[in-house]
């Protein structure tokens, strides 16, 4: 999981309100090079959409994000999701997605927090509210005390087009989350070209990098 993100450097995120819209939007993400997305729970749709991309659209990694119970964590493997993230640490959640065998990354912001998290093996952690939190200088001196304990971070909130390459610099990001390739109110108007072309973008900042 950890290789196949990596290779993919960035994880839509996204908020669907409409079942319907789930299998343009993966297609769209494909057509960019990038096919992977995070579907929140924010929304009514989100279990409906991860089971229809996960069922239609095979070739999609699609995961499930805002994960905040047990009872999601379980639904989230149900709907075929093949990873879970949330925005925060909550043990009850970790253990509720390692019951079921689903990947899952707590978020933290904290050295408390990633402790907390390595206490119940997690060692691929959700860095949020990252643009707020300190961006990539506090990223890297948070990454610092725990390298060696192989510790990777996927930050998400305030990532942009504009800072990507900043947080993929650090040898502890995987991929980095971010709303911009797949914006909620594109998805509604069905403008599936913006979020190609938006994960075209993404897709060679990546490649600039080498990863």
């Amino acid at each position: 999981m950890e290789e196949l993100l990596k290779s993919l450097g960035v994880v839509p995120v996204v908020a669907i309100d409409r079942e319907e819209d789930g299998l343009p939007l993966a297609d769209a993400l494909v057509a960019g090079g990038l096919p992977v997305a995070e579907i929140t729970f924010r929304t009514a749709a989100g279990a409906a959409v991860i089971r229809t991309i996960s069922s239609e659209r095979p070739d999609v990694l699609v995961g499930a994000g805002t994960v905040l119970t047990p009872e999601q964590a379980k639904e989230a493997k149900a709907c075929g999701a093949a990873f879970a993230v949330a925005p925060g640490f909550n043990p009850d959640v970790v253990k509720a997605a390692q019951d079921v065998d689903l990947p899952f990354f707590p978020g933290v912001m904290t050295p408390s927090d990633i402790e907390g998290a390595l206490s119940l093996g997690c060692r691929m952690l959700k860095f949020f509210p990252a643009g707020p939190a300190g961006g990539p200088t506090l990223l890297k001196g948070l990454a610092a005390p725990y390298k060696h304990l192989g510790v990777q971070f996927m930050p998400t909130g305030g990532v942009t087009v504009d800072n990507l390459k900043d947080y993929l610099s650090i040898p502890q990001v995987v991929a980095a989350g971010g709303t911009w390739v797949a914006k909620s109110d594109v998805i509604s108007a069905g403008q599936w070209d913006v979020i190609e072309a938006n994960a075209r973008e993404a897709v060679e900042q990546v490649r600039q990098l080498g990863r």
